[in-house]
């Protein structure tokens, strides 16, 4: 079968090929076009004088400028086992922030920084690196302590602030290595204060310290600053769905900090403050909707403990049932309605310390003093 040709399919080619012709041609003209007289050159722009900077820039300046040297680079590596030829090698892990605490050499960061690893180097601001020695870390604090052996030039140590005087609304100032992006300054205010976090996969971190200045994956374990200076908290945490920064960080407030660091050079862990009571956190969150009593049940009391000497109950079993024991409502009159919150009264204090406890029992309120021991 033969088929006609197509007039149609003729012109759209020659109208095609016309046009590329005319691109063409056009391309050529403007190679080979030059202006007939020659451009003026481009007028130079003068610079204008900054002038002086404003008095809270030079205050940030000189703020980071002298607390920068304190501050550190950690990394942290794990030892692997080659499943096939028994060899052990070293992987890189993480990496975060830190400070230096004192003269010795030690090193502040976070637990969760450390967690995991077998072996950590610290990167001075000077570009020096040394490998790290755990010292010490309470996981129920977020804070761990590092030792190098700077043998000169030894950065100085940052200077301590409090914490319990802090405002709402002050400035502060987060120095860290968000990301691996070394010796990095954000700022911003304190947010809020008491804020308690974690309980998933760990114990409850309580009393934080809630800012936005921004604090990225890396800030952890570096300072965060008043607009003296002076260390403040440890950067902990963020809370962000997407593990960026979304303005709400927080941070382990410095007077923990103080209460906790030198036991952990002292004696390589940190011992709570305990009364000498079992409870059961499953039992107690039961026993507070059977009975809508907030507080902590004391299922257990440990003979010979201080809670035992105070005349603390626990629970009984008797022919009859079961005798409920007492239940702690406040520590030092402030309420208490979780064990997390009994807790954290309790690590406010030190061994040693007595301290009031009320307590609930079939309908009746009581308050004993109970001196308290040394905690598992």
């Amino acid at each position: 079968m033969q088929h006609s040709p197509n007039p149609h399919s003729a012109d759209v080619f020659i109208k095609r090929l016309i046009a590329v012709g005319a691109v063409a041609a056009g391309l050529i003209l403007l190679w080979h076009w030059r202006p007939e007289t020659p451009t003026e050159p481009a007028p130079v722009r003068t610079v204008a004088a900054r002038g002086d900077l404003a008095a809270d820039e030079k205050s940030t300046i000189e703020l980071f400028e002298k607390s920068r040297d304190s501050v550190v680079y950690i990394t942290t590596a794990s030892l692997v086992r080659d499943a096939w030829t028994r060899n052990v090698f070293s992987v890189p892990k993480g990496s975060g922030s830190g400070f230096i605490w004192d003269e010795a050499g030690h090193v502040v960061t976070n637990f969760h920084v450390i967690a995991g690893a077998n072996e950590a180097t610290v990167k001075l601001a000077d570009g020096r690196d040394y490998k790290a020695a755990l010292v010490g870390a309470s996981q129920v604090h977020d804070i761990a302590v590092l030792k190098i052996g700077v043998g000169f030039k030894r950065p100085p140590p940052v200077p301590v602030g409090t914490s319990n005087d802090l405002k709402v609304g002050q400035k502060v100032f987060a120095i860290g290595n968000p990301f691996g992006l070394d010796w990095t300054l954000t700022s911003g205010i304190v947010s809020a204060l008491d804020r308690s976090l974690g309980g998933q996969d760990g114990p409850a971190v309580e009393h934080l310290i809630q800012t936005d200045a921004a604090i990225n994956p890396g800030n952890s374990g570096g300072p965060l600053l008043d607009s003296a200076g002076r260390l403040i908290g440890i950067n902990t945490a963020i809370y962000s769905p997407s593990g960026a920064s979304a303005g709400i960080g927080f941070a382990v407030p410095v007077d923990t900090v103080m209460r906790v660091v030198p036991e952990l050079i002292k004696q390589g862990k940190y011992i709570r403050p305990a009364l000498g009571i079992e409870i059961d956190q499953q039992m107690n969150e039961r026993l507070a909707e059977l009975t809508g009593i907030a507080g902590v049940a004391v299922l257990r009391v440990q003979p010979g403990s201080a809670a035992d000497q105070a005349g603390l109950r626990g629970v009984e079993v008797t022919p009859g049932g079961v005798v409920p024991g007492d239940v702690i409502v406040a520590i030092d009159g402030k309420d208490v309605d979780s064990p997390q919150k009994l807790f954290a009264r309790l690590d406010d204090r030190q061994v040693g310390d007595v301290v009031k406890v009320r307590l609930f029992n079939n309908g009746r309120t009581r308050e004993v003093e109970v001196t308290l021991q040394p905690g598992n």
